[in-house]
């Protein structure tokens, strides 16, 4: 417990507030890139320790909430096959399409299961021979290696009642696409510690340089957070835009180089719709070469019309950090997360979800149980 309450010591959480506040003159306008990011601001109330001139809005960093409504039903229609086993993370089960979720094809009897790996549904294929399973492959480049390794174990083993309904998505490109909007209100980034942890932050140069936004490599605890806004703040009041690390202690420069290798045999870049944003370049994974007879969109084509959201859901300017949750006119009153019109009501790093569950912002701080306690 010593590494969680030390991130959580409400008095260094104080001395950073008090730095920010000193080292602020005008207002600027961050962005938080990850959802879980966002959980920790919004159930800490962090906000609430920060200056009136820093405003931090929600990004595109949660991957359940950018899956578009043509994938959610491309996933309903293959889990109602009475062949297929299919299997998800239970975020996405309550995820809306345009007429049904996966829950709600659990309901009617679909088998629908949750499991915690891809290799768990590995291991289902193994065990069940006569049936079909199918992953449905959803996050950013932190979970691309172990779905990857799940493809390669596939091949290697030469399993072939197992596939992948891939949703990739990745986070350099999405960045770049909110810079280069007329409607961007972006002025710095907290950008997400565990996709550096995979990826490195090499990607980042190019896009801080560009569009001359400082970029901040942050973690998920309170104080990784209060420090990476310091950092940031402190770049932006004195004119700089560079790519700085908070997060050393799981980050490093070049990333996990095994991990990047594992991602680079089986997956290939590819243009990816995104659930509020449109289609973004290079902004997703696709199977590749001989891992694409794993690929679950291959083995099941769809003829469905295009799907449409819900006119009363307002997710895509909230993953644009154009609007917060409670902007919008239906928020926790016909959407909650029992009746989502929207992923983000559901998705645990959902921001709509995050201002449902921790509106009233009872704060996690709490006093560290070690004294002295070093950060690692």
């Amino acid at each position: 417990m010593k590494f969680l309450s030390e991130y959580r010591d409400p008095k260094l959480a104080e001395q950073l507030a008090r730095a920010i506040r000193q080292k602020v003159t005008r207002p600027w306008t961050i962005m938080e890139i990850c959802g879980g990011q966002t959980h920790t601001i919004v159930k800490s109330g962090l906000e609430d320790l920060l200056p009136k001139e820093v405003a931090l809005v929600h990004g595109p960093g949660c991957p359940v909430c950018v899956t578009p409504i043509d994938l959610i039903d491309k996933a309903v229609a293959i889990a109602q096959r009475p062949e297929v086993i299919f299997c998800s993370f239970g975020d996405m089960l309550r995820v809306p399409g345009s007429s049904k979720s996966l829950f709600d094809v659990k309901a009617e009897g679909g088998d629908v299961r949750i499991v915690y790996s891809p290799l768990d549904a590995l291991k289902l294929a193994r065990t069940n021979p006569a049936r079909q399973v199918v992953f449905f492959a959803v996050g950013f480049e932190t979970t691309a290696p172990a779905n990857a390794m799940a493809a390669w174990q596939a091949d290697r083993d030469g399993i072939e009642n197992f596939s992948l309904l891939v949703s990739h998505v990745l986070v350099p490109p999405a960045m770049e696409a909110l810079l280069s909007s007329d409607r961007c209100v972006v002025q710095g980034f907290l950008a997400a510690g565990h996709v550096c942890t995979i990826m490195g932050v090499e990607e980042y140069f190019p896009i801080a340089a560009k569009h001359e936004v400082p970029i901040v490599v942050t973690g998920f605890e309170p104080l990784d957070l209060l420090e990476g806004i310091l950092m940031t703040v402190t770049q932006l009041e004195e004119g700089r835009h560079e790519v700085e690390n908070q997060y050393a202690r799981a980050v490093r420069r070049e990333g996990n180089r095994s991990a990047q290798k594992t991602i680079a045999e089986v997956f290939e870049v590819s243009p990816r719709q995104w659930r509020g944003l449109g289609e973004i370049p290079a902004s997703g994974f696709q199977l590749r070469g001989r891992f694409q007879k794993y690929d679950a969109d291959r083995r099941y084509p769809s003829s469905t019309e295009p799907a449409r959201e819900s006119p009363e859901c307002i997710s895509g300017l909230i993953l644009q950090g154009l609007k917060k949750p409670h902007d919008c006119p239906v928020f926790a009153t016909k959407c909650t997360p029992e009746n989502p019109l929207g992923a983000p009501m559901v998705s645990s790093e959902g921001a709509c979800a995050a201002y449902y569950h921790y509106g009233k912002r009872q704060v996690e701080l709490v006093q560290p149980e070690l004294p002295g306690a070093a950060r690692r």
